[in-house]
Parts: structure tokens; C-alpha cells; sequence
């Protein structure tokens, strides 16, 4: 099987989704395909400009470097988001910040000149913005969302502690049996205020690291002495 997994260096939940992904795909020999998303974009407010008016935009930056990695071959995509990601979400480093990505390249063996020449390339920008445009168009809002061959589309899963071997396994073929369902949309678990308490202490490296506010629908979570969270 194939899919297409599209992300957002940005995004906390994509990433911990494709740290799954990836168990499953060398578990089953998948072929998953990165793509991109702008969560700048779909949350931009009204009179802003588009991250691609931006000399350089954090999530769509890192996205264009991204996508000229690819052009020579996916696995240094994969690669770069692997790195670019776990910078962000479990180290607190900031991989938008134009030197800390010079310096990730490096990490993973690549010529830290690429920042320049995937900003310097206006192309990057129409790969990015046609990927993103795909996904508004199916009625996508955010990611991790995921693609199957026979075009349709998943937003998820939306988890914050990604299971390996036999539990990866088990919710890669929950999730691919809502293909079976074309008219199945939603299904969702509420989350309580212990629930936000967790995912604030697993996401405090990329709360801490962050340059942005995070648009989530509308939640705001306040921390309390006990460690629980209250939105």
C-alpha cells in the first residue's frame, strides 16, 4: 500500500503521527510518500500575509527545504523532517530559526547551503502550495492527514503516545478500516483536564521552543500547581 502522509514541521500532533508511521511503514513495507500543509496558512488571520509573501516563514520555510530534498530522493525528506521534528518537539530546538536549520542539515549529512538555495528557488514555494491547496480541497483543516491510492482522505490519527510493533500495527489497520466506510467521518474521544494536563508536559519542549500562538480551535489551557490543566 501506499500513502501519503502530509505534515507540518510545526505541528506536535504530525509529528508524534509520523513517528507511528514510520514503525508501520518498516513493519509492512509501505510506501509513504511526505507531503506538506501549512498550518500558517489555514489559520492565517484576515489582512496577514501568506507565508509565501514572507522572506521566510517558519513551518512553510522549513517545508520548501523539505521539498527540494526531495526532488533528489524522498528518504532525505524523511530524513529532514525526522530531524527538523525531533529538534522541535522533544528537544526544545527552534528549526525555524534559519542557522539551527543550517545546523540540522549537517546533523544528517547535508550541505547546510540548501536553506539558501531552497529560499533563493520560488518553485519550493509551488510545491508546498500545491500540496497544502490538496488538501483544503478535499475538505482537509490540519494534519496529520493521510491520502490512500484510491483518493481517500484521513485527517489523523491524533495521538500523543505512538504505539510500536503489534499496538502500531493494530491501529494501522483501525485506521485504514474506515476506508471500508466512505460515509464514517467522525469519531472522537473528549479530552478531559487531566487529558490536557499529559499533553502540555509531552508538548513542553515545543511550547517552550515555539515563536507562534497556536491556533486550536479555540482551546486555551492553563496549568495548575498540581500539574493538571484546565481549558
Amino acid at each position: 500500500m501506499t500513502v501519503d502522509f502530509h505534515f507540518d514541521v510545526m505541528c506536535p500532533w504530525a509529528y508524534q503521527a509520523s513517528i507511528w508511521m514510520r514503525d508501520v511503514r518498516d513493519q509492512l513495507g509501505l510506501t509513504v510518500n511526505w507531503r506538506f500543509f501549512s498550518l500558517e496558512e489555514v489559520n492565517r488571520r484576515e489582512g496577514k500575509k501568506h507565508p509565501w509573501e514572507r522572506e521566510w516563514s517558519y513551518g512553510w520555510s522549513l517545508m520548501r527545504i523539505g521539498a527540494l530534498l526531495r526532488r533528489t530522493d524522498m528518504v532525505l525528506l524523511d530524513r529532514w523532517y525526522a530531524r527538523a521534528g525531533r529538534a522541535l518537539h522533544e528537544e526544545g530546538i527552534k528549526p525555524h530559526d534559519p542557522e539551527v536549520a543550517r545546523q540540522l542539515l549537517v546533523d544528517i549529512g547535508l550541505d547546510p547551503g540548501l536553506v539558501d538555495a531552497a529560499i533563493a528557488d520560488p518553485t519550493t514555494h509551488d510545491e508546498v502550495r500545491a500540496e497544502h491547496d490538496r488538501i483544503v480541497a478535499a475538505g482537509g483543516y490540519g494534519v496529520p492527514t493521510l491520502v490512500f491510492a484510491d483518493g481517500q482522505t484521513l485527517f489523523g490519527p491524533v495521538l500523543l503516545d505512538p504505539p510500536t510493533g503489534d499496538a502500531a500495527l493494530r491501529l494501522w489497520h483501525a485506521v485504514t478500516a474506515w476506508l471500508e466506510f466512505p460515509c464514517l467521518y467522525e469519531l472522537q474521544r473528549p479530552k478531559s483536564a487531566h487529558d490536557l494536563g499529559n499533553i502540555v508536559r509531552a508538548f513542553r519542549p515545543y511550547l517552550e521552543a515555539r515563536d507562534w500562538v497556536s491556533v486550536n480551535r479555540g482551546e486555551v489551557i492553563t496549568i495548575g500547581a498540581d500539574g493538571d490543566a484546565t481549558p
